[in-house]
């Protein structure tokens, strides 16, 4: 059991509010993505019953397992058409977006929660129940998790929707030079992931803005809820 604790990045005692908060986390990011995409005109996602919140239908096993293990994983992706859409290039940026930003909103609304936990005596700091502790576990991997899910999915890399947004925004011609280095996508994501200095100088920078994102939601929060 130990052995197999030190294997998996999550702890098993973990994995049931790590999977609980990726159902939701991936669920509701696919159908942001699934649901803009039809509302725009590109009924394919509706089609294969992705315009859902039911996990089922979005959750991969191996992304999920790879991300209990590593720390990284990924949903079934939403296909999109884009040439269903009146401004394909614009509406396909806002389509894109939609996914890291429904995880962003999540992370938002789980910090609103975790203060109205706190000011309604929901949870105590001393002698917390075990139904508090878990309460408490859960509110905090929910906003971790998201919003590493949101500046994770940021990152210029195909498949990921910070590149499927440069990709709309850059020109023509830019974009043909771009779809010529996606097959080399992975193997660059896993030289920056686990080469130090490669790391330090890319997606490092990206994921440090996960405290000021925490920052700024919890001074909101506040104000909101007023304590």
């Amino acid at each position: 059991m130990d052995a197999l604790n030190d294997l998996l990045r999550i702890k098993l005692e973990m994995l049931p509010f790590v999977l609980l908060v990726l159902m939701i986390a991936f669920a509701v990011h696919e159908f942001a993505h699934a649901y803009f995409a039809w509302k725009f005109g590109d009924p394919t996602a509706k089609m294969l019953g992705r315009v859902t919140l039911n996990p089922a239908k979005h959750m991969d096993v191996l992304g999920t397992l790879l991300f209990i293990i590593a720390g990284f994983g990924w949903a079934k992706p939403v296909p999109v058409n884009r040439a269903n859409f009146k401004n394909p290039r614009m509406m396909g940026i806002v389509v894109s977006a939609a996914g890291p930003i429904s995880n962003l909103f999540l992370a938002f609304i789980g910090t609103i929660m975790l203060h109205v936990s706190f000011n309604m005596g929901w949870v105590a700091l001393e002698n917390m129940t075990r139904a508090q502790e878990a309460l408490m576990i859960f509110l905090n991997l929910f906003i971790q998790y998201n919003i590493v899910l949101f500046l994770f999915n940021l990152i210029p890399l195909p498949p990921l929707d910070g590149y499927r947004i440069i990709e709309d925004l850059a020109p023509r011609r830019i974009q043909a030079k771009l779809s010529q280095y996606e097959q080399w996508s992975v193997f660059i994501f896993l030289l920056i992931v686990f080469i130090p200095p490669l790391r330090k100088v890319t997606i490092d920078p990206l994921f440090g803005l996960s405290q000021d994102i925490l920052l700024a939601f919890s001074k909101a929060a506040f104000f909101i809820t007023g304590g």
